[in-house]
């Protein structure tokens, strides 16, 4: 099966650019944001841009399953207060309704965060909540759950309260995980074997195993391919470009080799566009 690797590019001027600028760069995948990512209200896509995006992507070989929207950074799905869970609900049924308008089948978003008022276990559970919620009212979208650095307050830092979430949605066909690899590596999961930390988990198959058991591969539905500017275990959320970071190079030819990483969006989100196309022909050289 062939790998799909791209990037986040810019859906600047409608969406319908968003494929044109993947495919200028190397890409056979992609990720966008639907809408102004810092904004809780924006304008709906018009159905002349809606329609331009769907055959852009046709004429340019994107699939659904190649492409990874990310919504808004605004949305805390397990926000402690009523009004800003109302706030941040709302925004989230309009970000799935939105990929569904555009024909793509998953949805990619950061859990949220207790912000020191609420527990952890109460966290998730409003964020499982919320996610039945958005799926009640769509249909053919998938909730995909990005995992985080834990920094902050910020929850979904370790796989495990991933899957916590996970089993307090409904229908486990509509919900996901996407894996950041800068994420995971600020978390403290080894992922570049370091051996940096007294680690349970101390290199990437280590790591992989782990949550082919807690998670459960099925259920992997795109990565975030990012270099780490901070150390292992910082929980600090800072991308670097490949190889110029603190996990290098080997990690991503071994993601690329791997077989559990076929079929699903591969995104760059790494911090200078200028060297996407060499990264994406540098990733793309690792297969064998």
């Amino acid at each position: 099966m062939a790998k799909l690797i791209g990037a986040h590019v810019s859906a600047a001027g409608g969406v319908e650019n968003a494929p044109v600028n993947a495919k200028n760069i190397g890409a056979n995948a992609f990720a966008l944001f639907t809408k102004n990512q810092r904004q809780w209200v924006a304008p709906q896509s018009s159905e002349e841009s809606i329609e331009a995006f769907k055959k852009n992507c046709a004429e340019l070989g994107f699939g659904p399953g190649s492409i990874l929207p990310h919504d808004t950074y605004l949305i805390n799905l397990g926000a402690p207060t009523d009004e800003g869970l109302a706030q941040s609900r709302a925004a989230f049924l309009d970000e799935m309704q939105r990929c569904e308008r555009l024909g793509l089948d998953r949805l990619n978003f950061h859990p949220g965060s207790h912000l020191n008022q609420i527990s952890i276990d109460g966290c998730i559970k409003r964020i499982s909540e919320s996610i039945n919620m958005a799926l009640d009212r769509t249909s053919g979208v998938i909730a995909v759950i990005e995992n985080t650095a834990g920094q902050g307050s910020n929850i979904g830092n370790r796989f495990e309260q991933l899957a916590q979430m996970m089993d307090g949605v409904d229908d486990k066909s509509r919900v996901g995980v996407c894996i950041d690899t800068c994420h995971s590596f600020a978390a403290g999961y080894d992922l570049a074997g370091k051996g940096e930390l007294m680690e349970e988990y101390p290199d990437y198959e280590a790591v992989m195993k782990h949550f082919g058991e807690v998670v459960g591969f099925k259920y992997l539905k795109g990565m975030h391919l990012n270099d780490a500017k901070k150390p292992l275990g910082s929980h600090v959320d800072r991308h670097a470009p490949l190889g110029q970071g603190e996990i290098g190079w080997d990690l991503f030819r071994k993601i690329i080799r791997d077989s559990r990483t076929d079929g699903i969006p591969l995104i760059l989100e790494t911090p200078e566009p200028d060297l996407w196309p060499q990264e994406i022909a540098t990733l793309r050289s690792f297969i064998v």
